[in-house]
């Protein structure tokens, strides 16, 4: 497999509270934080999206704090800035009936003049799933409303209407008006590395495709994924491949065990131990986690094997954006370089 080098491109994720990022905020802040996270990405040249999760619940483990809904931010973020383009990582496809949400994003791609992203995937979280009501059925039916809703998305993006009978969802007729303003609709981030079902339903209908960022499994699926492709008659070279990434940055080798250890002393107040530890050692192995040499030395053979976007994730950034601001004037440029 050959890969031109893209340009990589930056997403930004704005903490809304599913990682306990906002346990330090008053809750009558919380949108003053978040939105004011959005603007600064949104007034500069560095980031080319902003993310937030499509969860319920808090992670590592369920608690009583904060979580905030994402396509209620994405409707409040298309309205408050002008450039930036707006993503969920990702929507679960059953979380919501696909005709319906079709239409809600095509309200918002509408009110953000064309800036819509739309990450789609199978779901995982199973409290969740359970404590809303929604049952938790097999990966393989998850996989299989995860194909049949793209499809009915496609025809009412492209088409403005949609009569599917799937073994899942039906429409008879569904209207969708207005269109997308995107020509040919808002584009499919297809996230998760399934190889049989995910992966296939990716090379079908996707424009980028979300999954593992470290070299091994992303050189990995990415060749799962161009068999895929050769077998529909995709271009593989027409997806963009992504990766998410979490972020602990210092100027020396102390700043950053500080960084770790103030993720930690958050974690320690509201989750077990044993989510802690694991959580931390999740951050601690993060090809993002580093000074911001070995950031770039990390990220730079990703680059090489066809990363063309990359999602990064401040744990601290609604309280300090010290890490944010050393990201973006030293990582980037480098990254760019």
């Amino acid at each position: 497999m050959t890969d031109a080098t893209p340009r990589l491109k930056f997403g930004l994720f704005i903490p809304q509270g599913w990682k306990h990022d906002l346990v330090e905020v008053d809750p009558v802040d919380h949108w003053k934080v978040m939105s004011g996270l959005a603007q600064r990405a949104d007034a500069g040249d560095v980031w080319d999206s902003i993310w937030v999760y499509d969860h319920f619940h808090t992670v590592p483990e369920p608690t009583d704090q904060a979580t905030h809904e994402a396509w209620s931010l994405m409707a409040a973020f298309a309205a408050s800035t002008t450039r930036i383009r707006l993503g969920q990582m990702c929507t679960c496809l059953s979380y919501r009936n696909p005709a319906y949400l079709a239409k809600v994003a095509t309200t918002i791609d509408v009110v953000s003049g064309g800036r819509l992203n739309m990450g789609i995937g199978a779901g995982w979280y199973e409290h969740e799933w359970r404590a809303y009501g929604y049952g938790f059925p097999g990966a393989g039916e998850r996989l299989a409303r995860l194909d049949e809703g793209v499809q009915i998305f496609r025809q009412l993006w492209q088409d403005g209407i949609s009569t599917f009978e799937g073994r899942h969802y039906q429409t008879a007729g569904a209207i969708n008006r207005p269109l997308p303003v995107q020509e040919g609709g808002i584009p499919l981030w297809i996230a998760g590395g399934g190889e049989r079902k995910t992966l296939l339903t990716a090379a079908k209908y996707a424009d980028f495709t979300n999954f593992d960022g470290t070299l091994e499994t992303f050189t990995h699926k990415s060749a799962v994924l161009e068999k895929h492709c050769q077998d529909v008659g995709r271009d593989f070279a027409s997806i963009t491949r992504t990766a998410d990434y979490n972020v602990a940055i210092g100027r020396d080798e102390k700043e950053v065990a500080d960084r770790v250890a103030a993720r930690r002393a958050v974690l320690e107040r509201h989750v077990s131990a044993e989510a802690t530890e694991r959580e931390v050692a999740g951050l601690s192995a993060s090809l993002a986690t580093g000074t911001p040499e070995q950031i770039v030395e990390n990220l730079k053979p990703l680059l090489a094997a066809g990363l063309g976007h990359a999602n990064f994730y401040f744990p601290e950034v609604s309280t300090d954006t010290s890490g944010l601001e050393l990201f973006e004037r030293e990582v980037v440029p480098a990254l760019l370089a």
